[in-house]
């Protein structure tokens, strides 16, 4: 606009801007480096593979469809493409190419978006069958210069039906000369962060822009896979640093704390020092980061220490930066599979709290404190190898010995212990190897004895040890006992009940037992309710039994849309191992994602 102005305008001295400025007006970098070809374009191999063999073979389709995140390359990809379908030399000649390195005939007007016979449409504003009724009549005519009709249609999903329907016929079976190129937003395709961390590397040196390393992976991964977004943000950076662009800054743009810190922050939690934490990251707070970026970072990262933990070789990955990739080797190291797992699972709720939260700072410090206090609590494995490894009293009673007698041998010790009985003993220890051993060896590890099926409780209990979660389920839903003694289960099934489940149970019981199971059905009597309606009985009589409370039905009515989730008695919370002193700790851990089914 500046080009536009006169020499000299009343109440305004504007100078004299230099001429390089007045002729060259600046363009952001998403535009000035849109990719002109194939070869610009980046993570985008497999589909340039796939077209060049399309176009060496002759097997051009009639209509390509692209799909990826906003800022990917859809569009531009389908304006490369539809100037590789029309691509001619300046000489006449030739036929489809990929090999776009020298302009031909049609190409400066189809990179412009002029072109007669290249014709673009949004399908977000235009949906309607009207809209579609013009490609049809269009699509019937020759093209007036080009090789074909090319018709890019952008958010293709947003088309109404009745036009999406309208135009299947001409996509289905449409004239030779015409050619579709759809582009959609989908979630599933989308440029890796090392790729895209060092194209932005290559586009500052070509700007002669100074950029730190972890500034360049820093970008690349707040651009979540999309290239637009990316040179948006380097954009932004190189004006906020004034034609540098440094780690320190882009944080502070885009409102993100050090990744040192954050790891920082996430070795506190892991080794429960909540103190530490809280403190850490108010400090981050104050200093500009968001609470939910804070969260959303500690999860980037357990999800970082998992993958080095199965894949060292991800430690090569261009993006990451130093801290993380040392620390991250080592955490991986120090760290067992079930804690990284609760970890991550407590911050994806966690992150959606801070997000709804009328007090992000607040809700995320909560959930740093849940974090802290769960990592001292044991997983179940390590649960079982305590109780295995805990030692017995020599003449203990087999259950649990109080220290205030002769049973614990004179010992003179003054608290309580527990000793488990010889079988009960074995039974951890075969639990703890078949939960240690792969799934061959844990099929070998089975005792010859099997287990004792006394209730239909032992065989839902059995079929979830063998992970067998569809037997546990239909078991639970569909089966209604009638009679079950050793060796023989006879059940009604409910309605619309697999009638299949009868040789499904008998084999695996016989299989897992070692025993013969005879498993009938049988229609002379209903049988009891199943463990699904019962345990639905038991819930709904305590929720009734908690609402009529007076501080409950308070609530309730002080609150309106309030909801009673779940009710959970002492002896729930025991089931799961915790102690009374650590049932306030419990609450809101995320264990409740590990012992409900």
């Amino acid at each position: 606009m500046s080009a536009d102005l006169p020499d000299e305008t009343p109440g305004f001295d504007l100078g004299a801007p230099p001429a390089t400025a007045a002729a060259t007006p600046y363009r952001v970098l998403a535009r000035k480096y849109r990719p002109q070809n194939f070869t610009d374009l980046i993570g985008q191999e497999a589909m340039v593979r796939t077209l060049s063999n399309a176009f060496a073979s002759g097997r051009i389709a009639q209509a390509y469809i692209l799909t990826g995140v906003r800022g990917v390359g859809k569009t531009t990809t389908a304006r490369i493409l539809a100037r590789a379908l029309n691509y001619e030399p300046m000489e006449g000649g030739g036929g489809p190419s990929l090999d776009l390195s020298v302009m031909g005939r049609h190409c400066r007007d189809i990179i412009e978006s002029r072109h007669v016979d290249v014709m673009e449409m949004d399908a977000a504003s235009n949906t309607s069958i009207n809209d579609i009724r013009e490609i049809i009549e269009g699509s019937r005519y020759r093209p007036a210069m080009a090789r074909y009709k090319v018709y890019i249609i952008d958010e293709v999903h947003m088309l109404s039906t009745a036009a999406f329907n309208g135009l299947l016929k001409t996509l289905e079976e449409p004239p030779e000369h015409v050619k579709f190129v759809f582009a959609t937003t989908e979630i599933r395709k989308v440029v890796e962060a090392g790729v895209l961390a060092a194209h932005i590397a290559g586009i500052c040196a070509k700007e002669n822009v100074t950029v730190e390393a972890e500034a360049l992976s820093t970008i690349a991964r707040a651009a979540e896979g999309s290239v637009r977004d990316a040179l948006s943000l380097l954009d932004q950076a190189i004006a906020h640093g004034g034609g540098s662009v440094g780690a320190e800054e882009v944080r502070r743009l885009l409102g993100l704390a050090d990744r040192a810190r954050v790891i920082d922050l996430f070795e506190a939690l892991m080794k429960g020092d909540v103190a530490r934490a809280l403190a850490e990251f108010r400090d981050q707070y104050d200093g500009g980061a968001d609470a939910a970026v804070i969260l959303t970072d500690l999860a980037e990262f357990t999800h970082l220490v998992t993958r080095l933990k199965i894949v060292p070789e991800s430690a090569d990955d261009a993006a990451l930066v130093e801290a993380e990739r040392m620390r991250g080797v080592e955490m991986g190291q120090a760290l067992s599979m079930r804690v990284l797992s609760r970890t991550w699972q407590m911050l994806s709720k966690g992150i959606t709290e801070v997000q709804q939260a009328a007090k992000p700072a607040q809700a995320a410090e909560m959930v740093l404190v849940r974090l802290g206090y769960a990592a001292d609590l044991p997983t179940p494995d390590e649960a079982l190898r305590r109780l295995k490894d805990m030692p017995s009293a020599e003449g203990a009673a087999p259950a649990l010995s109080g220290g205030s007698g002769g049973g614990n041998g004179g010992s003179g010790g003054g608290g309580s212990r527990l000793a488990l009985a010889p079988r009960a003993e074995r039974m951890v220890e075969t639990q703890a190897e078949r939960m240690a051993a792969p799934a061959p060896a844990r099929a070998a590890a089975q005792p010859q004895e099997g287990p004792v099926l006394a209730s239909l409780q032992d065989v839902v209990a059995l079929a979830s040890a063998r992970r067998d979660l569809l037997l546990k389920h239909a078991v639970e839903t569909q089966v209604r006992l009638v009679h079950l003694e050793e060796g023989r289960i006879e059940f009604a099934l409910v309605p619309d009940g697999n009638p299949n489940l009868v040789q499904d149970l008998s084999r695996k019981l016989t299989e897992w037992t070692g025993r013969r199971w005879l498993v009938s059905l049988t229609s002379r009597a209903p049988g009891a309710p199943t463990l699904a309606e019962t345990a639905h009985a038991v819930r709904q009589e305590r929720e009734e039994g908690i609402r009529a409370d007076p501080l409950v039905s308070a609530v309730l009515s002080r609150f309106p849309g309030a909801q009673i989730v779940d009710v959970r008695t002492r002896e729930d919370i025991a089931e799961i191992g915790l102690a009374p002193a650590d049932e306030d700790a419990y609450m809101g851990t995320g264990l409740d994602d590990e012992t409900e089914t």
